[in-house]
C-alpha cells in the first residue's frame, strides 16, 4: 500500500521525501530518513564545497540507500556544488530559487534524477519542459521562503497535477499521515515534509528551536517581506516583530536584508537564540507535539495513513 510510481523513480520504499532545509537537514537526519525507507535530501543552501564532501561522506557511512541534495541555483557556485554531490554519490538532485533548465540535462547525463520546487502551475510547466523528473509543489503553509502568489497546498497540487505529466510531490502543511493521503487523493504521487522532520532527534537544529515548533500555536507563525524581499514564514518571535515594524515604516529590501541577514537563521539554529533569531516554520507547527526520531516519524506517517483509508472506508 502506498507505494507509488515516485518510489520507482527514487528506489525508496515510502513516498516521503524530507525537505532540504537550511542548517537542519545535514548528515545525521539525511541519513535516518532515507533508512527508514523515505527519500533523505541534505540542504546545502548553506554549506561550503568542502562541507558538502564530508557531510555525504557522513551519510554514506550511515545508509547505502538514495540520498539527494538540495542545491539553490541562486548560489553562484551552484554547479560546483552540483558536481561535488555527483562525485560523491548523491543520487538525487532537488534544484530550487531559480531555473533548472541550466543543469538538469547535464545531472541526468551523470545517471542522476532531479526534483525542482515549484509555488505555481506556470513553473511547474516549465520545469517539465526542462526534463526534470519530478516537481515538488510547495503551498504557502510551508516554512521558509514562499511563492508571491500565496497559493495554499489544497488548491495547488491538483492544478500542478492536472498541468503536468511527471511525478508533483505535495509540500507545505503535511506532518502526518492523514496529510499523505489527502496529498495523494489531490493528485501527489508523494509528500515532502520540512517542520515535522525538523522536529526530530536527527534534526540539527537547536534544541530549543525544535522545542519552539512543538509548543507553538496554530498561529504562531509570522509571513514578512511580501513586498521586499520575498515572502518567508517563521515562529513569531522578537524578530518577526522587528521586520514587521520595519516594512510598516517603509524599509527598503536592502535595509531588511541588513536587519534579516544569513545570521539570524544561524542564531537560531545553531546558537538557541529563539527570540532574535529566524525559526523558519511552517504551519503545521502547531501540530507538532513531541520530538520523535526520523524513523518514527516515517513509520507512524505510514502507519496513520493506513489507518486514515481505513476509517474512509466506512463512508463508501
Amino acid at each position: 500500500m502506498f507505494k507509488t510510481p515516485l518510489c520507482d523513480l527514487f528506489g525508496i520504499e515510502y513516498p516521503i521525501i524530507l525537505g532540504g532545509m537550511l542548517w537542519v537537514g545535514k548528515a545525521d537526519l539525511t541519513a535516518a530518513v532515507s533508512e527508514a525507507g523515505g527519500l533523505g535530501i541534505m540542504g546545502a543552501g548553506g554549506m561550503r564545497i568542502d562541507e558538502i564532501e564530508s557531510e555525504i561522506a557522513m551519510i554514506k557511512e550511515k545508509t547505502q540507500k538514495p540520498f539527494g541534495v538540495n542545491i539553490p541555483l541562486v548560489r553562484p557556485d551552484s554547479e560546483e556544488m552540483i558536481n561535488t554531490c555527483i562525485e560523491n554519490g548523491a543520487s538525487i538532485i532537488t534544484t530550487s530559487s531559480g531555473s533548472p533548465k541550466k543543469f538538469t540535462r547535464m545531472i541526468q547525463g551523470r545517471g542522476c534524477r532531479v526534483i525542482h520546487v515549484i509555488a505555481n502551475v506556470k513553473f511547474a510547466k516549465k520545469s517539465e519542459e526542462a526534463g526534470v523528473d519530478a516537481v515538488a509543489a510547495e503551498g504557502y503553509e510551508a516554512g521558509g521562503h514562499n511563492g508571491h502568489d500565496e497559493i495554499t497546498t489544497m488548491a495547488l497540487i491538483p492544478q500542478v497535477s492536472s498541468a503536468v505529466h511527471i511525478p508533483v510531490i505535495a509540500a507545505g502543511g503535511i506532518s502526518d499521515g492523514n496529510g499523505l493521503v489527502a496529498a495523494l487523493a489531490l493528485g501527489a504521487q508523494g509528500v515532502q515534509m520540512g517542520t515535522r522532520f525538523l522536529a526530530t532527534h536527527e534534526s540539527a537544529a537547536h534544541e530549543k528551536y525544535k522545542h519552539a515548533v512543538i509548543q507553538m500555536a496554530d498561529d504562531e507563525t509570522s509571513v514578512t517581506g511580501r513586498t521586499t524581499i520575498g515572502p518567508t514564514r517563521a515562529i513569531k518571535n522578537k524578530l518577526t516583530d522587528m521586520i514587521v515594524d520595519a516594512e510598516k515604516g517603509g524599509a527598503t529590501p536592502e535595509e531588511l536584508f541588513e536587519l534579516i541577514g544569513e545570521g539570524r537563521s544561524i542564531k537560531a539554529c545553531i546558537e538557541g537564540d529563539c527570540e532574535e533569531g529566524s525559526m523558519y516554520c511552517g504551519q503545521i507547527g502547531g501540530h507538532i507535539k513531541d520530538l520523535k526520531s526520523a524513523k518514527q516519524v516515517v513509520e507512524d506517517v505510514m502507519t496513520e495513513a493506513k489507518s486514515a483509508i481505513t476509517s474512509l472506508q466506512a463512508y463508501l
